[in-house]
């Protein structure tokens, strides 16, 4: 397996999953898994699967043995925790009151929805749409981007992540799901992404970031001249967290040369940087923002997309048109979501516990010559381990090692780039046991150290 196919997650055909999987799997888990996999298509990163949960709750996840792991990957949905007393009683009043509702109808969650989008996101962010997942709003955002500008050329980053669809993969940059398809979408140019620690420019070598990589992506607008929209995550799941100048001077970029401002915040909206949106960060705000994962309370397919009120245009045209766009059940479930983040203080407990974890991240780093580089921002952390703090060689092995320690010990979380340990728990995890998990990672990396 090639190391640019570990650049979204841990892969899931290894010796050492293997390994793990015969230490603690047992026969009746086994069974299923085996069952799992003669009824799925297998892909990697997915299929065959590690384990078999039973359950979960707030931070923990439990599998058929009664284990029970703090879940820092989650696929970034449970921002208020799994299972959320509150997100599961809306689901199930919305679903005694009205379980579905017909294209051209509406319905009074949806429309609470679409206000509520419109109170908390700033400026003029005020008109929205849904569907049931990322990659069809991020599809959503990209047309609306063609109409608006009458053009259809992207610029997006390698080794971004926007979705599985052949259009969403088109604008990606990850070699799991880009390579051999054959053709993607025309005119989707690629830039590095912002990474001080590994800059493709070599800014490290000159003292720390010096927004080149802004500079070229302004380069690629002038050239091209035609671009519809700069799209990005605003921090790479990895994560990287860019100067705040770098995206200042891509949103003049685009005004000056026309295009739009597309953030993706799928993963990491709805308050894990201690803001409610990620891009309030850097003191800019794009023309379009599109969220979800956590949007549907970690139970819920729920995705939005909110725009500027000038790109309210496409009136006699279908950006999505998606069968459960105005699900009553979905958007019952995304309002208690916000509402349990606003009233929980969510947003200002990941920022303040997020300081704490940084923190005790650069004094692990100092002790645990493996690691490289440590960053984040609110609950949204990164570990990146090295095997020469030099030369900055990826500990590939290494990372993957600590990986199964961790989760023999009872914590999970993701791999990404085949070797940055990234850590985002739900946002409702206790200081004592954000320790808890970090004693946990700490003594892993030392032992495979």
């Amino acid at each position: 397996m090639s190391k640019l196919h570990q650049s979204e997650g841990d892969i899931n055909i290894s010796p050492r999953r293997e390994a793990w999987q015969k230490a603690h799997i047992d026969a009746a888990s086994q069974a299923l898994l085996d069952e799992d996999a003669r009824y799925f298509l297998k892909q990697s990163l997915s299929t065959p699967c590690l384990n078999a949960m039973r359950t979960c709750e707030g931070n923990y996840i439990e599998d058929l043995q009664g284990r029970r792991y703090m879940d820092f990957h989650g696929n970034n949905v449970h921002q208020v925790g799994f299972a959320n007393p509150a997100v599961i009683a809306a689901i199930k009043n919305q679903l005694d009151e009205l379980a579905f509702c017909t294209r051209r109808y509406t319905n009074r969650p949806a429309v609470d929805l679409a206000k509520k989008l419109a109170r908390i996101a700033p400026a003029d962010l005020n008109k929205s749409l849904f569907c049931p997942g990322g990659a069809e709003a991020v599809g959503i955002a990209l047309k609306l981007a063609r109409l608006a500008t009458g053009r259809h050329k992207t610029i997006s980053m390698w080794d971004a992540f926007h979705g599985a669809t052949l259009d969403t993969i088109s604008i990606g940059g990850e070699a799991i799901f880009r390579q051999n398809m054959g053709p993607l979408l025309p005119g989707t140019e690629h830039a590095p992404p912002p990474d001080e620690y590994r800059c493709v420019f070599g800014c490290g070598q000159r003292g720390g970031c010096d927004l080149t990589c802004a500079n070229y992506v302004d380069y690629i607008l002038e050239k091209e001249g035609d671009i519809a929209a700069v799209i990005a995550e605003p921090i790479r799941s990895t994560p990287y967290i860019p100067k705040p100048e770098y995206w200042r001077k891509i949103r003049q970029a685009c005004d000056r040369h026309g295009a739009l401002l597309i953030f993706d915040e799928i993963p990491h909206c709805l308050g894990r940087t201690g803001e409610m949106f990620t891009f309030e960060n850097f003191g800019i705000i794009p023309d379009i923002v599109v969220i979800g994962k956590g949007l549907g309370g970690g139970v819920f397919p729920m995705a939005a997309v909110i725009a500027r009120e000038k790109l309210d245009i496409a009136a006699e045209r279908a950006l999505g048109h998606y069968t459960h766009e105005k699900s009553p059940v979905g958007c019952a479930a995304a309002l208690a979501t916000i509402d349990y983040i606003e009233t929980h203080n969510l947003v200002e407990h990941a920022r303040d516990l997020g300081r704490y974890c940084l923190e005790r991240l650069q004094a692990m780093k100092d002790r645990q010559p493996l690691i490289g580089d440590v960053r984040g921002l609110g609950l949204f952390l990164g570990i990146e381990l090295v095997k020469d703090r030099q030369t900055r060689e990826r500990a590939h092995d290494e990372a993957e090692a600590v990986m199964y320690a961790a989760l023999s010990r009872g914590l999970s979380f993701k791999l990404t780039m085949g070797n940055i340990i990234t850590l985002t728990p739900a946002l409702t995890i206790t200081r004592k046991e954000m320790i808890e998990a970090l004693d946990i990672i700490e003594r892993c990396i030392a032992e495979v150290g």
